[in-house]
């Protein structure tokens, strides 16, 4: 008897100590996601983007039947072979790119830049279906192009969160398909040496709830993977221009993988790194010791974070890379 009492003690105690996790758990995810006061120069450089000439949003069809947006730069004057594929950074769209893409289209490089699937005009604002839509959604996208432009050497952008989100797409099976991937600023993870803290007043993380719901994955449970957990410092008022929210399972799709050397082991084309040496959410000169000596980094003086998708210098340097006559090809 005194065996079986001390079972059902341990038993008790032990269905105690789960119920407190589960407490603690659902304490975590209650916790509501704190809006960060608007960044002010990402504001201004936003509405500093050159939006003259923009292009419609066209649409192509994604594996699930969703119909996802995208702008497409028909190539100017002499074209060349290259087509490039170009990534917004997180918050934003085909929109916040469109004066690189022109640039682009400009020297000749038919340009594709898509909203990705919870942004602009693609899907819900704020959210995606499952955890990998955004890679299937993107091998889509690949697929489009080459049926575009059969044989054309494709080069692949992206910047900041883009930015590593096409670092994680350079290593996937999609991404052989690409000469040369140039990311812009990119963000390679919280707790890198690039990133500053809160990357620099950008984006507020709830880590209560994104703990518990990693804590949840680890035990195959997604209940919630729809929450929003991070917001980002947009203006009050802006929703129907961008997006002010993740939940966890867009956060968890776009970006680089959580560890984004993986991604830099599986990726086969070569790359460039290139950013404002004035960026206020990156730490642009750790870039070069942080990602090592595959990659090349260049600099460019008196640029800021979202001057390196509009700032007509920064714009000339990027395309010259493209292209293959720049520094860092």
């Amino acid at each position: 008897m005194a065996v079986v009492r001390g079972a059902l003690r341990v038993g008790l105690y032990g269905l105690g100590a789960v119920g407190l996790v589960a407490i603690g758990l659902a304490a975590a995810i209650a916790v509501p996601v704190t809006t960060p006061a608007p960044l002010a120069s990402i504001d201004e450089g936003a509405r500093a983007v050159d939006r003259s000439g923009m292009l419609a949003l066209s649409r192509f069809q994604a594996r699930d039947g969703t119909e996802l947006a995208y702008r497409r730069y028909a190539p100017q004057q002499n074209g060349v072979r290259e087509v490039a594929i170009v990534i917004h950074g997180s918050a934003g769209s085909s929109v916040a790119v469109h004066a690189l893409a022109k640039a682009l289209a400009a020297r000749g490089v038919e340009t594709f830049a898509p909203d990705i699937r919870g942004h602009g005009g693609s899907g819900t604002r704020g959210d995606i279906g499952y955890r990998g839509q955004l890679a299937d959604d993107f091998a889509d996208l690949v697929a489009m192009v080459q049926a575009a432009r059969p044989g054309a050497p494709l080069v692949l952008l992206g910047h900041s969160s883009g930015g590593g989100f096409a670092l994680r797409m350079a290593g996937t099976p999609a991404g052989r398909a690409f000469v040369r991937t140039v990311l812009l600023a990119p963000y390679l993870g919280y707790r890198e040496p690039t990133n500053r803290p809160q990357s620099g007043g950008w984006a507020a993380p709830d880590m209560p709830r994104i703990i518990a719901l990693e804590t949840l994955r680890g035990f195959g449970i997604a209940c919630c993977d729809q929450l929003p957990v991070i917001a980002f410092a947009v203006p009050p008022g802006s929703g129907k221009y961008v997006t002010s929210a993740y939940s966890f399972r867009l956060l968890t799709g776009f970006g680089p993988s959580r560890d984004f050397r993986t991604d830099l082991a599986t990726a086969t084309s070569p790359i460039t790194v290139m950013a404002g040496a004035a960026d206020e959410l990156m730490r642009p000169e750790n870039y070069q010791s942080t990602m090592g000596e595959r990659v090349r980094v260049k600099l460019l003086p008196g640029i800021d974070h979202m001057g390196i998708v509009a700032d007509p210098a920064a714009l000339s340097s990027i395309v010259d890379v493209v292209v293959g006559t720049g520094a860092g090809t």
